[in-house]
Order: C-alpha cells, then structure tokens, then sequence
C-alpha cells in the first residue's frame, strides 16, 4: 500500500487505548498520523498560525511531530486532557491563559481548512447535552422512556411515585476526584421517593421509568456502518460496573433503528456516535443515550476489528466529507 499524502491527525490523551487501536491500523496502512494532546499546550506545543485571504496556515510543533494545520487529511478527536497554564502563574493569570489557550489553539484545531473530522469538536459538544439528546431522540421515532430533569424535589417524588421503578443519571460524565486524587464515577442507579431531599435544590438531576428488559444493547454507529452487540449478564441497572459478568453477542439492527440513527447523527452533524438501548421482552428497542464520543475498544477483537476500520477508513479516505 502507497504511503504518504497529507497526515490523519488524532487529538488525545497518551493513555487513549481506543485512539491506539485506530492508530494501529492507520500505521498498517502507511497513513501518516500526528498524535497530539491540547493538555500538553503550552509546555510542550509551540504554535505559530497566521490567517489571511487564502486561510490559516503555520505549524504546531510537539516533541517529535510538526504538523501544517493547512495540510491535514483528517481529525480523529477522541479524549484529549483539560487545557493547563504554566504552574508559576498566579490562579487569575492561570484562569486567564487556560482560556486564551482553549479559544486560541482549540479555535485552530476545530477550523482546519478543507479536513474531515470523526467527530468535529463543536459537534461533540452540542451533542453531549441530555435535554438535546431525549428531544432528538423522540424526533427520530425512538422509543424514549418518561423522563424528568428537576431541582423540585416535590415533582421528583411524583415522579418516581407515578413513573416506578424509576433510576438516577447524570446529566453528564463530568471528571472528578477524591481526596487522595483517585477517579470517582456517578454511576446510574434506582432511585424511591423517600431518597429525595431538599439538597435536590442545589443542581439539575435527571430521572427516567427504568425499562423492563431482557439484555442491554450499545450499538456503535460510524457513519452508515452499524455495530450492534447485545448485552447480557449485568445484575444491576449500569452494566458498566459488571463488565467481568457480561456476554457479548453481535445483533441485527432493525431498519427503523437505523433510519432513526442515521437521522439522529444528522441532526447533530456527527460522523460517529455509541448509542445505548434496553431491549424490552417483546423485542422492542427502548432509547437510553447517544454518548458521541464514546468507548467501543473493550469489546472482543471480533467486534472491535470492523469498528477499527470503519473508523480508519472515514479518516483515511475522508468518507463523508463535503
């Protein structure tokens, strides 16, 4: 296979296994890849971009790359770390630089002339809001269980008493540690009217009717390819904190599913997106989520290895790309 022509750029994190798996093929298939972490900025970026009547133009320079933001073939945006400022720098000054450095080389990362992105970061963002989400969702024919987002804690114990069993989620997955510095998640669990409170007042909480289900499902839309992988064996309502217990088994997606997720990735100009559905006894497809950037690489090779190149081939051949 040729090598060369204009490189595939990845904006991650070093501990991104998910991006390492398309980076893998990408290098299978002699695509150049320049990998790089807007976290690293500035301490180890140098950024030179000048705009004028033909577009941007100028280079990022990392430890061992230097990119030409007017030559790159595509964007593979997964998981990069928050932007930081320079440790001597007073906490108003700190404050100040981090958001300089986020409009100013974020704002070049998200205008690359003439580059396809998997997925564009705008998108990314505007498609992470649940209210987006549900009201998306209903639009593109999915089945939506009732759900409630309120600080009322008077309308949260209704809804749970009319609407039971109902659960918990977070409105997003927003990173937070303890004490010691080690990662804490909000896992999404069943919730009864005498846990409310008044400390329900203090932010927006998100409820929904918990769907009777046989299995859970994630399927992983990259652009028209669709992976569909039923889950079984979770003991609870978050199959992610069961992974040990689960099995995986590759399903057909039925054509009303794929109508709706190819109009709901339009409505929000997404190339890629991780959809997740309870599958209710009479086989029906109950909406849960659309996380536009989420995890697909745990999966078994059998399942991964399609999405790899699925993905691979969108930044590669730029499919989709006006």
């Amino acid at each position: 296979m040729a090598a060369g022509g204009p490189p595939v750029l990845v904006v991650t994190r070093l501990d991104d296994v998910t991006a390492d798996e398309v980076i893998t093929e990408l290098n299978r298939r002699r695509v150049p890849v320049v990998r790089l972490d807007p976290g690293d900025f500035p301490r180890e970026i140098t950024l030179s971009c000048t705009f004028g009547g033909t577009g941007p133009g100028g280079t990022l320079v990392t430890a061992s790359r230097t990119l030409d933001v007017g030559n790159v073939r595509s964007v593979y945006w997964r998981r990069p770390t928050p932007y930081t400022a320079d440790l001597a720098l007073e906490a108003q000054a700190a404050r100040w630089a981090v958001e300089e450095a986020r409009y100013g080389l974020g704002g070049i990362l998200a205008a690359l002339p003439d580059t396809h992105y998997v997925n564009h970061p705008w998108r990314n963002r505007d498609a992470e809001y649940k209210p987006a989400q549900l009201a998306t969702a209903a639009r593109c024919g999915f089945t939506v269980p009732p759900t409630l987002i309120t600080n009322d804690s008077i309308q949260a114990r209704d809804f749970i008493t009319n609407h039971g069993p109902v659960i918990y989620k977070p409105l997003r997955e927003t990173e937070c540690t303890d004490d010691t510095g080690r990662s804490l998640t909000v896992w999404i669990e069943d919730v009864t009217p005498d846990q409310i409170d008044s400390r329900i007042r203090h932010t927006a909480h998100l409820f929904q009717q918990r769907v009777s289900k046989t299995a859970d499902i994630r399927l992983t839309a990259v652009g028209d390819h669709l992976t569909a992988v039923r889950i079984d064996g979770s003991p609870g309502v978050d199959w992610r904190r069961h992974y040990d217990a689960l099995t995986y088994s590759p399903v057909p997606v039925p054509p009303e599913i794929a109508n709706g997720v190819r109009a709901y990735l339009d409505a929000f100009g997404l190339v890629f997106g991780a959809f997740d559905f309870g599958l209710a006894p009479d086989g029906g497809w109950h909406w849960y989520e659309c996380n536009p950037n989420g995890q697909w690489a745990w999966f078994p090779d059998h399942i991964t290895t399609p999405i790899t190149h699925a993905i691979a081939d969108q930044l590669q051949h730029r499919e989709g790309s006006a």
